[in-house]
């Protein structure tokens, strides 16, 4: 799998377009809640559509840029640099990690029993 790679700003950015579906310039601008040029977020939009995680068509005369990348994909790529970098390539430990933070509410936890319970079955 290419591994997908946001800056922190990039991700703000991606993060707007996989809710909002797409964006020109003008919307993600405002989203971000940010008070950055315009001639910023167009960099950011412009640095993502050279990597290939976003495209656009021409809108009058705005651009309206879409994802290409599904946030999934991009999660399973965030997801794999973390365990790699910080828990040492060790799933367990990643997931013991994750389930003991204390917010995760309990109707969460039943569910990701219930993934869990699933994949064990796909796994003889």
């Amino acid at each position: 799998m290419k591994r997908i790679t946001f800056t922190p700003r990039e991700l703000d950015v991606m993060s707007i377009l996989w809710k909002n579906e797409s964006g020109t310039v003008s919307e993600v601008r405002e989203d971000l809640g940010e008070d950055l040029a315009y001639t910023s977020v167009l960099s950011v939009l412009q640095t993502l559509e050279e990597k290939g995680y976003i495209r656009h068509e021409s809108e009058g005369r705005a651009y309206r840029y879409y994802p290409t990348v599904d946030p999934e994909k991009a999660g399973e790529s965030a997801l794999a640099r973390l365990q790699e970098a910080i828990f040492q390539g060790s799933s367990e430990w990643m997931f013991a990690q994750f389930v003991s933070n204390k917010k995760i509410k309990r109707e969460e936890l039943e569910r990701m029993r219930k993934l869990l319970h699933e994949r064990l079955r796909e796994d003889p």
